[in-house]
């Protein structure tokens, strides 16, 4: 066996040498196996036999060198495995992410000890079952969760997607993690939307787009007050440009029921992303709700570009499906209900929503903005 004296003549070894000798024959042995290309069955087996009577003779600093040597085989069996488990002390959450390959039974078993540190190591892995997959979730843990969110070879759906969408409403980190993935329905996330960033914002208002959504508790709030939109707009228009945010956030929390520590959110928000979510709702125009954007707004290089992202929404982001996302603000509403077919969007229409990231200025866009401001500074 890949150059060993029979298994007999270790066991003399053993009995007869010491805890020194067993140390050196533990470290020599795993060294000699993790470089080994491809050892026969018949070797890991002989391997397997002599490892599990070296490992309990060895001193502790042996026994955790001979396991951190062993783990970077390509070639451990289960009971090898557990071996290296068992013996690699500090380095074992390191392990358990890089190991080539590691057994469900070995991960299984990893997870039962309930260490939430090893278990979002494990939670990193690419090639975790769903059996393995299932007892991560149900440790519930934060450390877990946050690993999972960033774990893109696992595609989030069913229950997954569920507990993952729950738990970035009570986590701003897997907010951000699961914002940051293509495969993850950003409208999901807009419970956390105000602990985005302003990019991350515009997707979960673009996650709305195109989309049908369930009744809004606040719709009929917003209907009855939709006759005075253009009085809305004007106020605000006039109020952002004298920078009186204090009344801004007076005067949305009286007429959205927001509280008001979330209207000042609103008021201050200069990506402008929070406020075109209430002016869509109470059915702004893009005319006037530009108007509003124009003096709510930072006013650098990139206003028009976020402007020219905002034109857009205007155009697919409908009134019904801002008025959702408000009661979604409110906690009026389960957002796991847009996971249902009847309100998922085609996925043709995904592939038009504007990123904002991305896009190229188009100068007439750009003219017509800074005709729109002009126009605005006027009615002031």
């Amino acid at each position: 066996m890949i150059g060993f004296q029979p298994y007999e003549t270790f066991q003399l070894l053993i009995e007869t040498g010491g805890v020194d000798r067993t140390n050196t024959l533990l470290c020599a042995a795993c060294d000699a196996y993790a470089r080994r290309s491809k050892p026969t069955q018949t070797e890991m087996e002989q391997f397997a036999v002599l490892s599990q009577r070296l490992f309990p003779a060895a001193g502790p600093a042996a026994r955790a060198k001979a396991a951190a040597t062993l783990g970077r085989s390509d070639n451990l069996s289960p009971e090898l495995e557990e071996l290296v488990v068992r013996h690699l002390g500090d380095d074992l959450a390191e392990f358990l992410v890089t190991a080539p390959k590691l057994s469900e039974g070995t991960m299984l078993k990893v997870i039962s000890a309930n260490d939430v540190t090893l278990g979002a190591a494990l939670a990193r892995r690419s090639d975790i079952s769903n059996a393995v997959l299932g007892r991560l979730f149900q440790m519930n843990s934060r450390k877990v969760y946050r690993a999972l969110a960033t774990n893109t070879s696992i595609v989030p759906r069913g229950p997954y997607l569920s507990a993952l969408a729950r738990s970035a409403q009570m986590d701003h980190q897997v907010a951000w993690s699961l914002a940051a993935r293509d495969d993850f329905d950003a409208a999901l996330l807009a419970p956390a939307f105000f602990d985005l960033n302003e990019t991350d914002r515009l997707k979960v208002i673009a996650g709305f787009a195109r989309r049908a959504t369930p009744e809004a508790p606040i719709k009929r709030t917003l209907e009855q007050l939709s006759v005075a939109t253009g009085e809305l707009t004007r106020a605000l228009m006039k109020l952002f440009s004298e920078n009186r945010r204090p009344e801004i956030t007076r005067l949305l929390h009286q007429i959205t029921g927001l509280d008001e520590v979330r209207c000042g959110q609103i008021a201050h928000d200069n990506s402008g992303a929070a406020l075109f979510v209430v002016l869509r709702a109470f059915g702004c125009t893009v005319q006037d709700g530009l108007k509003v954007l124009i003096h709510a707004t930072s006013h650098d290089e990139d206003r028009s570009k976020a402007l020219a992202t905002f034109s857009e929404m205007f155009e697919t982001v409908s009134v019904d499906a801002t008025a959702y996302l408000m009661s979604a603000w409110r906690g009026e509403v389960n957002l796991l209900d847009m996971t249902k077919p009847e309100y998922k969007p085609f996925e043709a229409d995904r592939r038009r929503i504007p990123v904002p990231q991305t896009r190229e200025r188009n100068p007439i866009v750009d003219q017509a903005i800074e005709a729109l401001a002009r126009i605005g500074a006027k009615a002031s």
